[in-house]
């Protein structure tokens, strides 16, 4: 078995592991993400600007770009110029997700209510009026 060592010299970057764990994310959103971390904010955050500094092209940026969005990563939002024409996007990136309902986290169903049908079908039961069940006789007690 193989061991690798990381020699640790200089030139570190802190940021969550968060991203770097989540399994709906692709290894280049990842790999976008840790590096648009690793960047001082007052860098050019521009997909021109990223594509430069990779390997990548514009589009293969922007699909990270879009997929970091969508996971709530990174959000747009854009900005308009005095005459109120649309200029630059901006852009916030965080270092776990936000989503845009704090509802849409922890989804909420009541438990089912079975009616009494209509049809005449016996089986169903109306579980709302039940209070009681006589298992000798297996009927049910509305009270």
């Amino acid at each position: 078995m193989s061991v690798f060592r990381i020699e640790k010299n200089k030139n570190y970057t802190v940021m969550s592991n968060y991203h770097l764990r989540d399994k709906n994310l692709s290894l280049k959103a990842k790999g976008l993400l840790s590096q648009m971390l690793s960047l001082p904010e007052d860098w050019d955050y521009t997909l021109r600007g990223l594509a430069a500094i990779n390997k990548e092209s514009v589009d293969a940026i922007r699909t990270a770009v879009l997929e970091l969005e969508r996971a709530g990563y990174i959000s747009r939002r854009q900005t308009r110029d005095s005459r109120g024409r649309m200029s630059a996007s901006e852009y916030t990136i965080y270092e776990t997700p936000r989503t845009s309902s704090p509802e849409l986290d922890k989804p909420v169903s009541p438990k089912p209510i079975r009616q009494k049908s209509t049809s005449g079908n016996p089986t169903e039961i109306n579980w709302i009026n039940v209070n009681k069940v006589d298992r000798k006789k297996r009927r049910i007690i509305h009270t």
